[in-house]
């Protein structure tokens, strides 16, 4: 089993990278082969089974040579965020667009189609969503992150309708608790609340307490993403919307204190910003049934959400609970 990663040194790639080598079997074949495709692989565990490939997912013969001994699955990953693309438009047109054709054309080309794990996002449906959503709900994307997005998914589809590749994208939602640092992420508010909660900092959340969002700790993404790898060919349709955690940051702050104690309610002040919480604080439900049926799944609760996402202790007691979040930087 060969496995290729594109974006392995990101928040989510470096996770899955620990999570597959841990495991060490793929779709019921062990992984002889973890090839890892990113500008900068630094802290990556020394196994044997990893290929590291030095460079830019917009480099088309980089690629080629990284699937030039044949690929099994291939989990793409690599994307630049939605502000940073909003902000830098021609970076977010060749990375998050034209290199994911490219790697879909080659993939296209192998002797045999490879399972294509794309991480997509909910970034599609745009803003001014409707008061509840399903899996049929329209994407009218408001970004060029989730244009772009949307496009690749649109090829991906077609693709898979001709048998080239056997594809499928999850659209994922906020992913917690990404790094404390310059992202481009304009979600970010997200996981830095979280961060500052966890290490008794004060924060100021630009968006309000009733402000909704959709939520996913990394230990749980990566489980979807390993399970869509797993499904049989044919089974699901190419396009999946992951099932989410729909939770107010008052409700996942109440989680927080809950778990580390009442006293850090204090550290967290408001000053929404509008704009920001018209695109990222007023997610409404969405209903999943057919990705659940297939077995994909949410954290469960908001609880369960704090302490996957900062790995903390299973026990109640805020006495007893030492925040830390999980492994090295990501």
């Amino acid at each position: 089993m060969r496995v290729m990663i594109t974006g392995a040194n990101g928040f989510i790639g470096r996770e899955l990278v620990k999570r597959l080598l841990a495991g060490s079997v793929l779709r019921g074949q062990p992984i002889e082969a973890l090839l890892l495709l990113d500008q900068e692989l630094s802290g990556l565990p020394d196994d044997p089974r990893i290929r590291r490939h030095f460079g830019s997912v917009t480099d088309a013969a980089l690629i080629r040579r990284a699937l030039a001994d044949g690929i099994d699955v291939v989990f793409h990953l690599v994307s630049v965020p939605g502000g940073a693309a909003e902000a830098r438009y021609e970076l977010g047109y060749q990375v998050n667009l034209q290199a994911s054709l490219e790697l879909l054309n080659q993939l296209r080309n192998c002797n045999r189609p490879p399972r294509l794990v794309y991480a997509s996002s909910v970034a599609v449906y745009g803003a001014d969503l409707p008061s509840r959503m399903d899996e049929a709900s329209l994407s009218q994307p408001k970004l060029s992150y989730g244009s772009h997005k949307l496009m690749v998914e649109a090829q991906l589809t077609d693709l898979a309708r001709r048998g080239d590749v056997d594809g499928i994208a999850l659209r994922l939602p906020g992913i917690v608790a990404r790094p404390r640092q310059a992202n481009g992420l304009k979600s970010a508010f997200m996981s830095d609340l979280l961060h500052a909660v966890a290490a008794g900092e004060p924060y100021t959340c630009p968006v309000s307490p009733q402000a909704t969002a959709w939520w996913m700790s990394a230990r749980c993404c990566v489980d979807n993403l390993i399970h869509a790898a797993e499904l049989p060919r044919g089974s699901a349709n190419p396009v999946q919307q992951l099932p989410v955690l729909h939770l107010s940051i008052e409700q996942v702050l109440d989680a927080l204190v809950g778990i580390l104690g009442e006293p850090r309610r204090a550290l967290v002040s408001f000053a929404p910003e509008p704009e920001l919480e018209a695109l990222f604080g007023r997610y409404p439900p969405l209903r999943t049934p057919q990705a659940k049926a297939l077995g994909f799944r949410h954290d469960g609760s908001a609880n369960a959400l704090i302490r996957n996402a900062l790995n903390l202790s299973a026990t109640r007691s805020s006495r007893r609970v030492v925040p830390t979040l999980a492994g090295a930087p990501l």
